[in-house]
């Protein structure tokens, strides 16, 4: 990926960090800002978790053979301190392993960044040998019930797994590192065995395809320290990052301060895509487009917006299709073109899409 020049992004870097309310360097990263012409990248959001359960092999394969340009494992820890792909380490909805009886007694309950996780199994309990016993399962089964036919036959990945996979077919990767702060609080922290394992793979480089992602700050501010790797700043619909909330709000984040301070450790952000089109929410009223895209790209910053899904249950009203009558209105396919078409004329510089198929498709008729 072509960088550009280094450039201060924090003119009057004193409000912008007091607007946020944490310490940060008055470095900028280089920017990764798309120039005029390039395409939007489309990023397998799980995989092809619209077909295959999500963060398996055969989800990634099948993201790859319909045009994504990357696919993205979330990682998270095994108890031997291995990274593997799950959407949460909480894996009781996403395998098989209520069916082990040799497993029962390792059910219990977590919280997670404020969230409960109740009477359930993680993977952090779990050996990587004893993991590669498990299957996988969709986790929407009422709205993605033909996935459920794939249910009980893929294994659990290691992050190993997914990178050999994206090296053989020349794509991305873009892996989020999951819950950081309530994993360095069991004794795991994702910096150096994340980053050896891309070096082992010669994926820490400059212009490497990979971009890492993260909902929370800190480990972001260390990798940024640690590697030229583009950074990826999550932010989501509510709420704010979780070692650092209530004092720093995602609301305080997608202000013109709070870009400018992203953009002194990160190179991009995946804002949740409400904060781009107001009321882009399941069966919401769509109003009118934010400034997000015209301030982020001011302050040098890319923007990958999540997450794109063809079905009724997630669009917005003015996306939906069919008779809301029928029992089958929203696990059917809405007009998800039309929102991707949205986007992309708004100018963002990449999707997370659960059918990466239709979002190429759309980039394809709008950029040629």
């Amino acid at each position: 990926m072509q960088k550009l020049s280094r450039r201060s992004m924090l003119a009057g870097s004193g409000a912008a960090l007091a607007a946020l309310g944490v310490p940060g360097a008055a470095t900028a990263r280089q920017g990764h800002g798309r120039r005029r012409g390039r395409r939007p990248i489309v990023i397998g959001h799980r995989g092809a978790s619209a077909y295959r359960p999500e963060h398996t092999i055969a989800s990634y394969t099948l993201a790859i053979e319909i045009g994504a340009d990357y696919i993205e494992p979330d990682l998270v820890f095994t108890k031997d301190s291995e990274l593997v792909a799950r959407h949460e380490p909480d894996i009781g909805g996403t395998t098989d392993v209520a069916d082990h009886p040799e497993f029962a007694n390792r059910r219990h309950s977590e919280t997670i960044d404020g969230v409960g996780f109740p009477d359930t199994w993680f993977t952090f309990d779990f050996t990587l040998a004893e993991l590669k016993t498990l299957r996988a399962k969709e986790r929407l089964p009422v709205i993605r019930p033909a996935n459920t036919a794939l249910d009980g036959i893929f294994e659990v990945p290691t992050f190993q797994e997914v990178i050999d996979l994206a090296k053989e077919h020349g794509v991305g990767i873009y892996p989020e590192t999951k819950h950081p702060t309530f994993f360095e609080s069991k004794g795991f922290r994702f910096d150096e065995p994340l980053l050896d394992t891309l070096r082992a793979n010669g994926l820490d480089r400059p212009n490497a395809k990979v971009f890492i992602q993260s909902f929370e700050v800190g480990n972001l501010r260390r990798l940024n320290q640690e590697t030229r790797l583009p950074l990826v700043q999550l932010i989501d619909a509510t709420r704010g990052p979780a070692d650092l909330f209530p004092a720093v709000t995602y609301d305080q984040m997608v202000t013109p301060a709070g870009l400018a301070e992203i953009a002194t450790y990160a190179d991009g952000i995946g804002p949740e895509k409400r904060r781009i089109v107001a009321g882009n929410v399941a069966g919401g009223t769509l109003g009118e487009p934010t400034t997000l895209v015209r301030d982020a790209h001011r302050a040098g910053l890319v923007l990958h917006p999540f997450t794109f899904r063809p079905e009724n249950n997630f669009l917005a009203a003015a996306f939906r299709a069919g008779n809301p009558a029928s029992p089958e209105f929203l696990r059917a396919r809405g007009d998800q073109p039309a929102e991707l078409a949205l986007y992309y004329r708004l100018g963002i510089d990449g999707v997370f899409a659960d059918n990466a198929d239709t979002a190429v498709a759309v980039r394809t008729k709008q950029f040629g």
